[in-house]
């Protein structure tokens, strides 16, 4: 979980309406299950909602709705105009290459966010909820 793109959900969602959690944890599988999906699938990230799960430029696309930077871009009304107006298939594939290219664009890191204040607790799920996939 230690990337740029958690900590830029954490910054620019000072409400705290996003939690986050790995995909490996035992509660991300329990999740993806849950949704229909492969407890093992660490192949996109994943947006869990009340009405469904969704991967790869959906889940992007839905996690900016939620999002409100410090700049105050209008990333709400952009990320609505483009899940109607760009073709989901278009999407993913700007989606995949951007994937397969993250370490280019954002840098990898060896480090985690310190939150020593624990500012952030709250905002990741603990994997004490989880239901066991592997005995079901």
């Amino acid at each position: 979980m230690c990337n740029a793109a958690v900590n830029v959900a954490l910054d620019w969602d000072p409400n705290g309406k996003l939690r986050f959690s790995a995909l490996q944890s035992n509660v991300g599988r329990s999740l993806l299950e849950a949704n229909g999906r492969k407890a093992d699938d660490i192949s996109s990230i994943v947006l869990v909602t009340k009405e469904g799960a969704f991967i790869k430029s959906d889940a992007i696309l839905r996690i900016t709705e939620e999002l409100t930077p410090a700049s105050l871009l209008p990333l709400k009304p952009a990320a609505v105009l483009s899940r109607f107006v760009i073709p989901k298939f278009l999407r993913d594939i700007i989606y995949d290459n951007v994937a397969d290219n993250r370490y280019s664009f954002m840098g990898k890191r060896d480090e985690c966010r310190l939150d020593s204040a624990g500012e952030f607790q709250k905002r990741f799920v603990d994997d004490s909820i989880a239901v066991d996939v592997d005995t079901q």
